[in-house]
């Protein structure tokens, strides 16, 4: 069957469009690697850990070498990979004991993540 040229007017803008959804998630993912690599350099060395998030895309978790924390949310998880790849830090495939134990944290991140739990505000008005 031949092709119309509203076929390939079709596959040509299709074409063009991937390309540059292709060009905008290299971009990303060189911005995050970017990122990354700070981090890496301010705590002197760095390794991460990838999660699905869902439609918000994939969660970078950093961890130092001097056990300061932080994270980063990249559009998809391709993208996510391909900064980790791209930064070269060690990226485990889970955040597991060994890598949590790593994580230093202080009187902010008790009171923020344990909150009502341990220590925080009581919930009572």
């Amino acid at each position: 069957m031949a092709e119309t040229a509203a076929d390939a007017a079709e596959t040509g803008q299709t074409s063009r469009s991937d390309a540059r959804k292709a060009a905008r998630a290299e971009r990303r993912a060189a911005r995050l690697a970017r990122e990354i690599g700070a981090f890496a350099k301010e705590h002197g060395g760095a390794e991460g850990q990838l999660a699905y998030i869902g439609e918000a895309g994939a969660r970078i978790v950093l961890v130092g070498q001097d056990g300061a924390w932080g994270d980063l949310v990249a559009p998809t998880y391709a993208v996510a990979e391909n900064a980790v790849e791209k930064s070269g830090i060690t990226v485990h495939e889970e955040f597991d004991g060994d890598f949590a134990l790593k994580v230093r944290t202080g009187p902010y991140e008790w009171s923020r993540m344990a909150g009502i739990q341990v220590g925080g505000p009581s919930n009572d008005s």
